[in-house]
């Protein structure tokens, strides 16, 4: 048994058992692939995959089983790489950060700003993507912190702390007539073409259900991922938008105009997380507290061994 024995075996179920797809990201041959899948079986004495002729349909009771222990292992062989870099070199290395665009673009800037200053030698490498695909990637290690504000609850791997609450706002152009309505219902607003979010981004369920909690069907005419693209469509007339409302900058925005929405759509959280079991050098706490301050690496070790903490607000 070997190391690339176990990443094939990884690597097969994150690509859907597709050995072309497994060989081409490990940069190796699918024979080569497809004959280390079979030594290690042959090893262990047990078959890992389900089988129809010479394609893998998924993985067997015991394949499963195994999987879980070979997951354990990359981690904790990726956690010895880093245990080494940090006493080696306590300033310098890298840190990989996943958030949604939200997060990243209204969220993060000072903070990381701060970062560079205290820590110049590390190197950050920032994803943006959906909060699925943000998941996945802490997940998988290809991540050392993820933030979003949905998924990050869902998955068992994951240890996820509140980072802050945030409402949602309703921008307009100036003129329209919801600016003379001191205090508009959902009602009024869904008299309106409407563009936010796409669904399962930036507190989509929250605008959803509050919708249908008041029986209406909005006239949602264009979604998108990004606040800045929703603003765009709403300054050239399209409709009326639901946005972030820490999105909303008046010297910017200055076309747009803010309506308070706070008391229309229940509050979101974003939350920070990190991989449990993973390794984080020391810059990492560094960068959460900064984000998220009383979240040191010792109250988060503490949290982790006392789940009832968790949700603990470090609202800032």
């Amino acid at each position: 048994m070997n190391f690339q024995q176990l990443r094939i075996l990884r690597e097969t179920v994150r690509q859907d058992f597709n050995l072309t797809t497994v060989a081409n990201t490990l940069f190796t041959s699918q024979p080569g692939v497809s004959k280390h899948i079979k030594d290690l079986e042959d090893e262990l004495g047990v078959e890992i995959f389900v089988r129809r002729g010479k394609r893998l349909l998924g993985l067997t009771e015991p394949g499963r089983e195994v999987l879980g222990v070979v997951e354990r292992i990359l981690l904790d062989a990726q956690n010895v790489r880093h245990i080494a870099e940090h006493f080696s070199s306590r300033e310098s290395g890298h840190l990989v950060i996943a958030a949604t665009h939200t997060q990243a673009r209204y969220a993060l800037p000072e903070a990381i700003k701060e970062f560079r200053a205290d820590y110049p030698k590390v190197r950050l490498f920032l994803h943006q993507g959906s909060p699925r695909e943000i998941a996945e990637l802490l997940t998988t290690g290809d991540a050392d912190l993820a933030i979003a504000s949905e998924c990050l609850t869902d998955i068992p791997e994951i240890a996820a702390f509140p980072f802050y609450t945030w409402r949602h706002a309703v921008i307009v152009r100036r003129g329209h007539p919801l600016v003379k309505i001191r205090n508009p219902t959902l009602a009024d607003i869904a008299e309106y073409p409407i563009i936010t979010y796409q669904e399962g981004f930036t507190g989509r369920h929250n605008i959803d259900h509050a919708f249908a909690e008041a029986e209406l069907v909005p006239d949602v005419v264009l979604s998108a991922v990004d606040a800045d693209v929703i603003k765009t469509y709403v300054d050239i007339g399209l409709g009326i938008g639901i946005i972030a409302s820490m999105a909303y900058h008046p010297e910017r925005d200055d076309n747009l105009a803010r309506i308070d929405a706070s008391g229309l759509f229940a509050p979101n959280t974003a939350r920070l997380a990190i991989r449990r079991g993973a390794y984080l050098r020391s810059y990492a706490y560094a960068l959460i507290e900064k984000l998220v301050p009383g979240l040191s690496e010792q109250r988060i070790g503490e949290i982790l061994r006392n789940e009832s903490l968790a949700d603990q607000d470090f609202s800032i």
